[in-house]
């Protein structure tokens, strides 16, 4: 099972403000994360793991799968 950034975040029970400050990373980043326009590297993305208590494995960085999961039954 997968989960957004942002669904993270808010199941973090945080505004955008607080994950923002707590990322050390401005609100616009974190925006740009969450609407898939930018990526966190990997130092932040262990940041978020440990603030949103979710594992990298979790976490849908993308906001639909751009055509890259397989479609069955065509």
């Amino acid at each position: 099972m997968s989960i957004t950034l942002k669904a993270a975040r808010i199941n973090a029970g945080l505004g955008i403000a607080d994950a923002a400050k707590a990322l050390n990373v401005s609100e616009r980043t974190l925006y740009s994360w969450e609407a898939a326009k930018r990526f966190p590297d990997v130092p932040q993305i262990v940041l978020i793991e440990g603030l949103y208590n979710v594992s990298y494995n979790e976490i849908n960085f993308l906001l639909n799968d751009y055509g890259l999961t397989e479609k069955g039954g065509e």
